[in-house]
């Protein structure tokens, strides 16, 4: 069999095309804002992970041009060659300090660090243990490792999860792997009972903190501060493309863990570093996120606002506290008729789709940032309605 033969019958994309359904690849026209113009027309985005509304900022766009006018446009190597810039081990000093542990490392994208950071640590020796709902990052992170076994617990079931450790080995490393703020459904993960096991059963914990920082926890932190519970977590890693507004990620952690990865995670050896202006963007917004703790309290102010009309207009919403409000629309034609509605209307949402959510609970995505107004709240709500009156 011709190994193409599975791209020559894959239709779908087509199919919606032809549609005028498919939901993907629509290009901005303009930075990303709570407003942007898409097919040139003003769309107010609630699709975004621009949660605290720094990629178009004036310090952040400044702190990119300097770095460019200072180290050029790349690394052109690895961090352990010549890759090694003093604005990477800057950045990397001031994420340690800000996240309250010994050591931080950066990866040139978020899903390289949960790769980086699982392949390294996971040997055959060890039991990985991971929530059914994490990002696909840490699912392939787990595939690619040579963990002796990996098991999949129920979306936090604790109780699946504590059977599942039971049954391993005494003497085995064990390690949990959850997303702090899970990021299709807004979900918090129950980190009080996470800790409880992993010291119950002799088991380290890593935290996914991709959309928890800059959204919850003390300036920002993220869901072990939320807790009250850095020091309870062997490992954060979060991702710059959101709340830091670059493109990026790291580990933070004890020194000693953070060494081991830095010398045997291919995924970090292997790769080009950081560009300078990409370092130099998130160094800029970790450090308005430490001086300007109202913009975490902003984001989730405007995002109970909308919860409240969404709820005061019966929109089918699943139940959270964070800046992620997922809209039920369930059936998958249903879903994408909408979405495609609502940005004809003027709103950017994200649709969700099999496999990403069960058969029959298909989803709309929205999510807010901090320099969101109650104007366009308003404005992006009544659309909202007017949809969803429109598709009953």
């Amino acid at each position: 069999m011709d190994l193409f033969e599975c791209c020559k019958t894959y239709t779908q994309p087509q199919e919606l095309m032809d549609a005028g359904l498919y939901p993907y690849f629509n290009a901005l026209e303009t930075a990303q804002d709570t407003e942007v113009v898409i097919h040139g027309k003003k769309t107010i985005m609630l699709g975004s992970n621009n949660y605290l509304g720094l990629t178009n900022d004036k310090r952040t766009i400044a702190a990119a041009h300097a770095a460019l006018d200072a180290f050029g446009t790349g690394c052109s190597g690895s961090r352990f060659l010549n890759g090694t810039l003093v604005l990477h081990q800057q950045l990397e000093k001031e994420l340690a300090a800000f996240f309250h542990k010994e050591a931080a490392l950066t990866f040139s994208t978020g899903f390289q660090t949960n790769l980086g950071i699982v392949s390294a640590l996971a040997n055959r020796h060890t039991h990985l243990f991971a929530d059914a709902e994490n990002h696909a990052s840490l699912v392939d992170a787990a595939r690619l490792s040579f963990a002796k076994q990996v098991s999949k617990f129920e979306h936090s079931n604790m109780d699946d999860l504590e059977e599942r450790l039971s049954r391993a080995p005494e003497d085995a490393g064990k390690l949990i792997v959850t997303d702090g703020v899970f990021s299709m459904s807004g979900d918090i993960a129950n980190l009080p009972e996470l800790v409880r096991l992993k010291k119950k059963y002799g088991a380290r914990l890593m935290v996914d903190d991709a959309h928890g920082v800059g959204m919850i926890g003390d300036h920002g932190r993220g869901t072990a501060s939320y807790f009250g519970l850095e020091s309870e977590v062997d490992i954060i890693m979060t991702t710059f493309s959101k709340s830091l507004a670059s493109l990026g990620g790291c580990m933070a952690a004890d020194a000693c863990v953070v060494n081991y990865v830095m010398h045997k995670s291919r995924p970090f050896i292997f790769s080009a570093s950081i560009p300078p202006a990409n370092a130099a963007s998130a160094l800029a917004a970790l450090r308005i996120m430490e001086t300007e703790p109202a913009r975490v309290k902003a984001l989730i102010s405007i995002a109970d606002y909308m919860r409240s009309l969404l709820h005061s207009y019966n929109i089918p919403i699943m139940e959270g506290s964070t800046a992620i409000i997922p809209i039920y629309t369930y059936e998958m034609q249903r879903t994408l008729v909408i979405a495609k509605a609502l940005l004809d209307a003027g709103v950017y949402v994200n649709p969700v789709l099999p496999p990403a959510v069960p058969e029959g609970l298909c989803l709309l995505r929205t999510s807010y940032t901090a320099t969101h107004t109650h104007e366009q709240i308003d404005r992006a709500a009544a659309i909202i309605k007017r949809v969803f009156e429109e598709h009953q």
